[in-house]
């Protein structure tokens, strides 16, 4: 297993998308995060919702998510947003040398 973690987040709309994903690149919390357009359908206060939603994932490393998680909770419209973090179990070395590049370096 890797020390790599891919994060999801849905956010309602391409700007705020886009300033999530900047200000995750920019605090070097997130080597990569595309954004993807999505339908979502969900349980939300007693009715079944429906929205349009732009999908967050977010290329990290394990240690770097207890500060990952605060950034986008402080940045993100929804009461309850959605974070999920599921572990890289491999990849291609070339891939994953190049995000350990481009993250901050782990705490010694």
């Amino acid at each position: 297993m890797t020390p790599y973690i891919q994060v999801i987040t849905t956010l309602p709309d391409r700007a705020s998308a886009e300033r999530l994903a900047a200000s995750m690149l920019e605090e070097r919390l997130a080597a990569c995060v595309q954004i993807s357009a999505c339908s979502s359908r969900y349980h939300w206060q007693g009715a079944i919702e429906q929205s349009e939603e732009q999908v967050c994932t977010i290329k990290s490393r394990r240690d770097l998510f207890p500060e990952l998680n605060a950034a986008i909770r402080a940045q993100h419209p929804y009461q309850v947003p959605e974070i999920l973090a599921f572990a890289v179990e491999d990849g291609g070395q070339s891939y994953l040398d190049w995000m350990a590049q481009e993250l901050r370096p782990p705490k010694e």
